[in-house]
């Protein structure tokens, strides 16, 4: 009796999986027909290698997770640094996990002015002659003199989605903006690998500008 009970849920809770599976796959199809991506929205934000962790919150230190990213993997953590540059300079400025291999400081264009450096608007990992700055935490500061840069506004997504919108990895595409402040965002680059989720990345700026929010969808035009 109690393994037929047990059964029992079991194929309700499958049942329910699946339920929810075909409801989530329905709405991707229908914007996929539309051609409408969802959006994440970032502030400016830095990625450390271990070296530059232990440098500055200390030795043996590890990255305390707070929230998990849209893309698989990446994270929001506790720490936060201050940025230094020649004028000026910007406290609080979080953290994402995991390690990487290089340093990297996406920051805001207006940035640039409160800061007085020059950063170079580019896709994430590409810092060949990017900007340089000082990075401070509690027990200490690493100095870089490349890494920093204005992230170019781009599409995640992974090869069955980029078939299903008729986009290709590394094809530049527009996106048209509804509402108030409707407008084209123009040279938006599709990044389609194995490890992406559906999210069109733009910065605090730009979605200030054509007053978007996350809750916000916009279409991919060819």
């Amino acid at each position: 009796m109690e393994n037929n009970s047990y059964n029992e849920i079991l194929e309700l809770f499958l049942k329910a999986v699946e339920s929810v599976k075909s409801s989530n796959s329905d709405a991707y199809t229908e914007d996929a027909k539309k051609g409408l991506v969802p959006v994440g929205i970032s502030n400016r934000h830095v990625h450390l290698t271990e070296e530059a962790v232990e440098v500055l919150f200390g030795k043996d230190y590890v990255l305390e997770r707070i929230k998990n990213l849209s893309q698989p993997g990446q994270f929001a953590c506790k720490e936060c640094v201050t940025l230094c540059g020649p004028r000026g300079v910007i406290e609080k400025v979080r953290v994402l996990g995991p390690t990487r291999q290089q340093n990297q400081v996406e920051i805001l264009a207006g940035d640039m002015f409160k800061l007085g450096l020059q950063a170079p608007l580019r896709q994430s990992g590409d810092l060949a002659e990017s900007g340089g700055i000082i990075m401070v935490g509690p027990k200490g500061s690493v100095q870089i003199k490349e890494g920093v840069i204005v992230a170019q506004r781009h599409i995640h997504m992974n090869p069955m989605e980029a078939k299903a919108y008729g986009v290709h990895d590394g094809q530049k595409v527009k996106l048209a903006v509804d509402g108030p402040r409707a407008g084209i965002m123009d040279n938006v680059v599709v990044r389609a690998d194995d490890r992406g989720a559906l999210e069109c990345h733009i910065d605090t700026e730009e979605a200030n500008a054509y007053c978007i929010n996350s809750k916000t969808k916009l279409m991919i035009i060819k």
